[in-house]
Formats: structure tokens, C-alpha cells, sequence
């Protein structure tokens, strides 16, 4: 996942702890704009130091992560994320139709 990258959410169960903490949530079925891509952490959910990838989308702003030292906004876990399809199917056919007729024609 990319900065600029359209995405949607798969996976919009969250803790009530974390309902607690954050100002936006994202919602299932819904696209989002990823803003910034970084290194997290998982301490507020699971009370741990493992390491995950991290998102902060264009759509949703969040205050500051209250275990980070410096004060980086409260982002979510790339793992609620699938990247979206931006090419219609029909014209993924089309194109994939001509690569093939492309082939041949030599």
C-alpha cells in the first residue's frame, strides 16, 4: 500500500477501547485515500510491541496516539484495508483481449 492509493475497508469491528479513543472510524464497503503509510504498533489493542503496518487516510482525522512519544496520529492497521480496483472490469477485459489479438498478429 502507497500514499495516494484508493482503498476499502473490509473490516470495521473495532474494541470499545479503541470506539473510546478515536474522534472518526472507518466503515465497511467504504473508500478511503491513503494519506500516510508507517510503522505501527498494536500496544493499544492487544498490549503488545509487535510491529504492523499502519495507514492515515485523506477522509479521517484522529488525535494524537497516546503511546507515542511523538504524538503521531492515531492511524489503523493496513489489515482492515483491501486495495481497490480502480479498472472497471469491462475495460480489464477489453484490454487483456487486445494483449491476446496483440500476440497473434505477428
Amino acid at each position: 500500500m502507497i500514499k495516494g492509493q484508493k482503498v476499502v475497508c473490509v473490516n470495521d469491528s473495532f474494541p470499545e477501547i479503541v470506539r473510546a479513543i478515536y474522534r472518526e472510524l472507518p466503515v465497511k464497503d467504504n473508500i478511503y485515500t491513503i494519506r500516510e503509510v508507517f510503522l505501527g504498533r498494536e500496544k493499544i489493542v492487544k498490549g503488545g510491541d509487535s510491529a504492523t503496518v499502519g495507514l492515515l487516510l485523506e477522509e479521517l482525522t484522529n488525535p494524537p496516539d497516546p503511546f507515542h512519544k511523538g504524538e503521531q496520529e492515531l492511524g489503523f492497521s493496513s489489515e482492515r484495508f483491501a486495495p481497490l480496483n480502480e479498472v472497471p472490469e469491462e475495460e480489464e477485459e477489453t484490454a487483456s483481449a487486445e494483449v491476446f489479438q496483440g500476440a497473434w498478429a505477428n
